[in-house]
């Protein structure tokens, strides 16, 4: 068996299953724990997949059919204003960003002893487990709260930048939902010139924002505006999972540098994941439709405004910039409060520690815990009043 397997830690949901355990409680459950989209899937995307099940018997090509990386290149330059997208060379499809996340740095990591990929933490634990079977070693930037959970970059060491290889950033962040503002992100594109690393934009939660007027901004308009529309060492990840309600479809892009996708094509075709066509045909419908994903973010705006009033004054929390997470204080220790949360009022949450690691003896997920506001609203803001009467019965 591979060693590096080894390496990998339990992921976040096993842990919380051996903490939970099971309930008595005779309350509705509420599953706030998991970012699993809960709104229905756009009905035209369906019938797209249904009118095209005829494409069953046809082998899908890895780089995917011209329909939707054309799709997917106006997709990005209508919506982070870019002077253009290759088509053929710098848009690449993929079942979802998880798969990609993990297989991308297998084909850009080379491993040597001193091998780095530096990651936020808090982070997605694809991240880690995608370094570590690459053969190199994470370096957790931690996020903080008087950073805005943004990683301190101007406070990593040269030396760390010159073991980097692989970038990973996450924005808007999971789990505290912060956006790296567009300064940021073209200082990092200078750092990747002056160390030679590749950064990887993973931009999933992009669509789920409050101001219709101030979308986040993306890894690749940060290099457009910058005038570097090769966008050298730069790839973002993109799904149609949280925009459109759509996690089962597995359908996502990369996109940027064109170098950079060759070989991560070459990668993927000995690696056998090819999109099937009428999931690449239904996607190139969910690309070319914005009205959907607008009603998306009213009802999770909706949400959100009803559950921030029912904990005002209850827990330290605060809207985030963009995603549909709540990154909540606890007035207890993390785990404590996820267990007898769960034990007194039925609702699972996540506690922050298990989205960090510890790092020169601070874990900074501790003391929080992640809410995801994916339930219909009615689910949402019974949550929230069960958190009220939970956080009322602490000892004080």
């Amino acid at each position: 068996m591979n060693p590096r397997l080894k390496s990998l830690q339990a992921y976040p949901f096993e842990k919380l299953r051996a903490l939970l355990g099971s309930s008595r409680s005779e309350q509705a459950h509420i599953p706030l724990s998991i970012g699993e989209p809960r709104h229905p899937a756009p009905q035209f995307v369906a019938q797209t997949l249904a009118a095209e099940l005829g494409r069953l018997s046809n082998y899908p090509s890895t780089k995917g059919i011209p329909e939707l990386r054309e799709a997917i290149s106006e997709w990005a330059c209508r919506r982070f204003q870019l002077a253009g997208l290759d088509a053929e060379h710098q848009v690449l499809p993929v079942n979802g960003t998880r798969e990609a996340l993990f297989a991308f740095a297998q084909a850009v990591i080379d491993p040597n002893s001193d091998a780095l990929v530096c990651s936020p933490n808090p982070f997605y634990q694809i991240y880690e487990g995608a370094a570590l079977l690459a053969g190199a070693q994470p370096y957790f930037l931690p996020c903080l709260a008087d950073k805005g959970f943004i990683p301190d970059y101007d406070a990593v060491a040269p030396e760390i930048w010159q073991r980097c290889q692989l970038l990973y950033l996450c924005t808007p962040g999971n789990p505290s939902g912060a956006v790296t503002d567009i300064a940021t992100l073209q200082k990092l594109i200078r750092l990747a010139d002056q160390y030679d690393f590749v950064i990887v934009s993973d931009e999933c939660y992009s669509e789920l924002y409050f101001d219709e007027d101030a979308p986040p901004p993306g890894l690749l308009q940060a290099c457009a505006e910058m005038g570097r529309n090769d966008y050298h060492r730069c790839v973002v990840f993109h799904s149609l999972s949280k925009r459109s309600n759509l996690p089962g479809l597995r359908s996502g892009f990369v996109a940027g540098d064109a170098t950079v996708l060759a070989s991560f094509l070459l990668y993927r075709t000995y690696h056998g994941c090819a999109m099937p066509v009428q999931h690449q045909l239904a996607s190139v419908a969910a690309w070319q439709d914005e009205d959907h994903v607008k009603e998306n973010r009213d009802r999770y705006r909706e949400k959100f405004t009803a559950v921030l009033e029912e904990l005002d004054g209850c827990l330290d929390v605060a809207q985030p910039d963009a995603s549909f997470y709540l990154w909540a204080k606890t007035p207890i220790a993390d785990t404590d409060f996820a267990q007898q949360f769960f034990e007194q009022q039925h609702v699972t949450v996540l506690p922050g520690s298990y989205l960090s690691r510890e790092v020169d003896g601070l874990n900074p997920g501790r003391g929080y815990v992640r809410m995801a506001l994916v339930a219909e609203l009615d689910n949402c803001v019974d949550a929230a009043r069960r958190i009220r009467r939970f956080v009322a019965g602490l000892p004080r």
